[in-house]
């Protein structure tokens, strides 16, 4: 007798035990369906009731646009992106989480990120006109950066993003070829002269690609993608749009 397996019912039965098995990330609770936003999540890691506490900046007050929010505006200056989108201030857990994605490889947290910002950008589009997307981006890593990493935590979340929301994504236009040293610490304008001339287009951009949206794990002061968007509007980008897992929020005196 000769059988025939349905990879699809193989993938769902396994994908369902998983879900039936998982112990929260946070609480240690069962995990089951999530929602957030009225999306149903595509994720293992979290329970309802944490996926819900979680620390989301409200979209709806900021129309999905953090550069709209005056501190946020005079924190980031000579920047060349038009729209700010970012899923929570730079605090617990995402904090921990990122550190953990960066430095010890839980790759899964990648699905996690780019499910939960794919719920809250549905949900704003929902409720605002928004332009379309036309590519997705990553902030590259330089390879020798790469090598001793061996992934960019940056295009495990853009791919992810990327997938669910079918948008198509491009992870080698954008070449960085330039190894810099750490912008950790440094200045507005010490990491806008760390980072001249640290990229390059692999290829001429088409006609059609007008707004790009690029994908980034966190920002602090903008400056990667600032440059990596004079890029593409030199070659005719009209809009860039920044999303990302966390903002550093600006210190208040």
């Amino acid at each position: 007798m000769t059988w025939k397996i349905d990879l699809r019912q193989v993938k769902s039965f396994c994908s369902k035990a998983l879900g039936q098995m998982s112990c929260c990330d946070l609480c240690g609770a069962n995990v089951n369906k999530s929602f957030l936003l009225g999306y149903q999540l595509r994720q293992t890691l979290l329970c309802q009731n944490c996926i819900s506490d979680l620390p989301y900046f409200d979209q709806t007050i900021i129309s999905g646009n953090l550069l709209s929010w005056p501190a946020i505006h005079r924190a980031l200056p000579n920047i060349h992106f038009d729209q700010l989108f970012a899923l929570s201030p730079y605090t617990y857990p995402f904090d921990k989480w990122l550190a953990q994605m960066k430095y010890l490889g839980r790759f899964e947290l990648a699905n996690l990120f780019g499910t939960l910002l794919c719920a809250q950008w549905q949900a704003m589009q929902t409720n605002q006109v928004k332009l379309p997307i036309d590519l997705v981006l990553s902030v590259p890593l330089h390879v020798k950066k790469w090598q001793i990493r061996g992934y960019n935590q940056a295009h495990l979340i853009a791919k992810s993003f990327a997938s669910q929301l079918s948008l198509p994504y491009d992870e080698k236009l954008v070449v960085r070829i330039k190894h810099n040293a750490s912008q950790m610490g440094k200045t507005g304008s010490q990491r806008r002269k760390n980072l001249a001339k640290t990229f390059i287009l692999q290829e001429q951009i088409a006609n059609n690609i007008k707004h790009v949206l690029i994908i980034d794990d966190v920002v602090t002061t903008g400056t990667t993608v600032s440059e990596i968007s004079k890029l593409l509007k030199k070659t005719g980008v009209e809009t860039v749009t920044l999303v990302t897992v966390c903002l550093t929020l600006p210190k208040t005196k």
